[in-house]
């Protein structure tokens, strides 16, 4: 059985913030590192990776990287950081930075080597300079040349930041490849919810330099109090098992114990495998009875729990109870007092969008 990484660190970073950290997290998997700017993720991983200076200890894969006699280097600890901005040596091909690195690690092997280019999709972009890549193309280089050294454990501090849309929607899927694949544990850092979603299994939220929450992601992002860069990020994860294919209309049934959803088909997805989805409270709307002359696919039977004001009194959030499941509906304060919603009422819940998390 993997051990977990201990975590116990604090640092004075400036007289208005102190970083304060005890925690684990699990020795498998990604963990990611949620939180809005200046909640102090970059300086908690900073710190583990040894840049910063902080006091307490840090077990990773059984060796001690600190304690109150023992501070390690960062060139001497095992891991592979991933930073915001790709920074590859423009001298040298994304062949040569690979090399740059793989030289330095005295385990990687030639399959092994071959394996992450594989892994990331980088084969025909190996004679090419830094300069004439796109953005996304950078960034799964770097993510490559990290692995290179075999680490212990994988730091990304939010490697889709600087990345436009396109140019995420096009490494997310490397990631989660990543996700299934990768033998070390990686803590990853960011503030965008979606992504947190898409790729992690552990999380842990953090606020003005401590940890508030943490566990299995779909546990702590199912719970009303976790925070949402915005409004429209709010959703549940929900995990289910694909129980039929329509090959005519291209959709997958997604069976859960709340009741069945239909989704976008894939090849690469089979009959019986499990699947992860997000749907959007922006997403859900309500209805009274179920309606046949409608666009809607997915209609769900749901009992209202609760119902709170949003920040603008225009808009209600509406919690739902689905099986045991928890969804929530984003409506207009109108449309609550128009259908005389209450809690205990039972509606059905029309599903517009769903998003396919793994």
């Amino acid at each position: 059985m993997t051990a977990n990484i201990q975590i116990k660190l604090a640092s004075r970073v400036s007289s208005t913030f102190h970083l304060s950290v005890d925690t684990e997290v699990p020795g498998t998997g990604i963990t990611g590192i949620f939180g809005k700017s200046g909640s102090g993720k970059t300086t908690f991983l900073r710190c583990i990776a040894g840049l910063l200076h902080a006091e307490g200890t840090l077990v990773v894969a059984g060796t001690t990287w600190q304690d109150p006699s023992t501070f390690v280097p960062t060139h001497k600890r095992s891991l592979g950081y991933v930073f915001q901005e790709q920074s590859l040596l423009p001298h040298l091909s994304v062949e040569g930075n690979l090399d740059y690195v793989a030289k330095r690690s005295e385990s990687i092997s030639r399959t092994a080597r071959s394996d992450i280019i594989d892994q990331l999709g980088i084969g025909s972009l190996l004679a090419r300079s830094p300069e004439k890549l796109s953005g996304g193309e950078r960034q799964r280089v770097a993510i490559a040349r990290a692995l290179m050294r075999q680490p212990s454990l994988l730091l990304m501090d939010e490697p889709l930041a600087s990345l436009d849309i396109a140019h995420r929607e096009e490494i997310l899927p490397y990631l989660e490849t990543l996700h299934d694949s990768l033998a070390v544990p990686m803590l990853y850092v960011s503030h965008a919810s979606e992504e947190i979603a898409r790729i992690a299994d552990h999380i842990l939220v953090m606020d003005d330099g401590q940890v508030v929450d943490s566990g299995d992601v779909s546990s702590v992002m199912n719970a009303p109090a976790f925070p949402t860069a915005s409004q429209d990020d709010v959703g549940v994860l929900i995990t289910g098992k694909i129980g039929e294919r329509d090959d005519h209309w291209h959709l997958d049934k997604v069976l859960f114990p709340g009741g069945e959803i239909w989704v976008r088909s894939h090849p690469e997805r089979n009959v019986g495998q499990k699947l992860r989805i997000r749907i959007l409270a922006k997403d859900i709307s309500l209805s009274l009875s179920e309606h046949e002359d409608s666009s809607f696919l997915n209609k769900l039977p749901a009992t209202i729990t609760a119902i709170s004001v949003e920040d603008h009194p225009a808009m209600q959030r509406v919690r739902l109870d689905v099986g045991g499941n928890t969804l929530f509906a984003r409506l207009t304060s109108r449309s609550v007092d128009h259908l005389n919603l209450a809690t205990g009422t039972r509606v059905v819940a029309q599903i517009k969008s769903v998003a396919i998390v793994n």
